[in-house]
């Protein structure tokens, strides 16, 4: 899931009622604590200023600052009752049961064709896509799904770890999102993320390659841990969550079938060193 997943929520300067209600929760915790903003920034590892905007409504908490901060606030669970409000604030309705499912997921995998998944994107390519999108979209707007989409990472480093595999069209390495600079720290950081994490396999599907299993666009699959299989359907103005087994079962296959006709992880991982070294 690369680009539009995170893009279809209505944009406005002014905090909702919910942002205003979680913030203010945190102030009166805070206060009831006797602790200062510099001490509940401390404890909770944010700058000061972070957590001030949080207060004020500026910024929307991440899940797991609401759930730091309800242990050291004793909000006895009423800071991480917050977190589903809060991730209906980041996400579109259409996109936040994935984002739901995708925490606690024991297997996730993707077949992207214009742009890295989502979980292997740095802060600057992410930020390169939505200053590209149209109709253009504001700097807050901008900052918000930015954070978002740096929050759903969690996953990668998760204990225990989920296990994550990604087919990427060859042509996505060469796409200079955001400049040859940003691009090139994309790549390595993929290679970063591949050697470092073994739950980890990316591999690239070669441009010239006769066999081709996904013509039809890309494809999002997870598993939970009660081993019930679910996919997501990007499209250009919403998406969908499917559940129908018949449905995600034909994606399960089209995936498999993309991974044995794309380049080995080994392969892949050469290849994208190699275009490494041509920027």
């Amino acid at each position: 899931m690369g680009e539009k997943a995170t893009t279809e929520r209505t944009d406005t300067a002014v905090p909702s009622p919910a942002r205003r209600l979680v913030g203010g929760l945190l102030r009166n915790f805070r206060e009831r604590s006797g602790m200062s903003r510099k001490d509940v920034a401390g404890r909770l590892l944010v700058s000061e200023s972070l957590a001030g905007a949080y207060e004020r409504a500026e910024r929307i908490p991440t899940s797991n600052y609401l759930d730091d901060a309800d242990s050291v606030l004793d909000a006895r669970g009423a800071l991480k009752s917050c977190i589903p409000l809060m991730e209906e604030e980041k996400y579109p309705p259409t996109f936040v049961g994935w984002v739901r499912l995708e925490k606690s997921a024991a297997s996730v995998s993707a077949y992207e064709t214009m742009v890295f998944p989502g979980l292997l994107q740095t802060e600057d390519y992410i930020r390169a896509l939505y200053e590209e999108r149209v109709p253009q979209l504001t700097g807050d707007r901008i900052e918000k799904d930015v954070m978002g989409r740096l929050e759903r990472q969690a996953l990668l480093t998760r204990t225990p770890p989920a296990m994550i595999g990604y087919v990427i069209e060859e042509s996505v390495l060469k796409r200079p999102v955001g400049g040859r600079e940003v691009l090139r720290l994309q790549l390595l950081h993929v290679l970063e993320c591949v050697r470092a994490m073994h739950h980890l396999k990316v591999q690239i599907m070669p441009t010239n390659t006769r066999e081709h299993a996904g013509l039809h666009g890309t494809t999002n699959l997870l598993s939970t841990a009660e081993g019930r299989n679910f996919a997501y359907d990007d499209g250009q103005i919403s998406g969908r969550l499917i559940s129908n087994p018949l449905e995600v079962n034909q994606l399960i296959d089209r995936f498999g079938a993309l991974r044995a006709q794309a380049l080995t992880p080994r392969a892949s991982a050469e290849l994208i060193e190699r275009m490494v070294g041509q920027l």
